[in-house]
């Protein structure tokens, strides 16, 4: 009977172990998922160009920027200039279905391609981002 106590001493021995163990499995289970951090606009934007925006930078997302799309330019003497009058066509620098920039406040900033948004509105497709920080130094 001695030996029939130290058996089930042993087995209750192993029990204790395993239920000793089993909390901790469910601590770990149960443990909170990590929680993923969500990116305003403007710092999904900046971490696109690798850029990190600290708090400073984030306070300004609200401040408007100048966004132009340029089409292309021409060079021309004054004298012609003077002489254009309505229904004149001036040629640009840019053919049919080229890129064109993309400047914020007057500094290029990408490239992109003309699409129709509406039955009357244009708008642009960003197809390059062109190295901000490398103008910013």
């Amino acid at each position: 009977m001695a030996q029939q106590a130290t058996e089930a001493d042993q087995v209750d021995d192993l029990d204790l172990d395993l239920q000793e163990e089993a909390p901790e499995q469910e601590s770990e289970d149960k443990a909170e998922p990590a929680v993923e951090e969500t990116l305003s606009a403007p710092q999904a934007a900046a971490a696109e160009l690798g850029i990190q925006l600290d708090q400073g930078m984030s306070a300004l997302s609200h401040v408007p920027v100048e966004v132009q799309v340029v089409l292309g330019g021409a060079r021309m003497p004054i004298g012609n200039v003077l002489k254009l009058s309505r229904g004149a066509v001036v040629e640009i620098d840019r053919k049919v279905g080229e890129q064109v920039d993309i400047h914020i406040n007057n500094r290029p900033v990408a490239r992109g391609e003309i699409i129709i948004v509406d039955e009357d509105r244009l708008g642009v497709t960003l197809t390059e981002i062109i190295n901000v920080q490398a103008g910013l130094r």
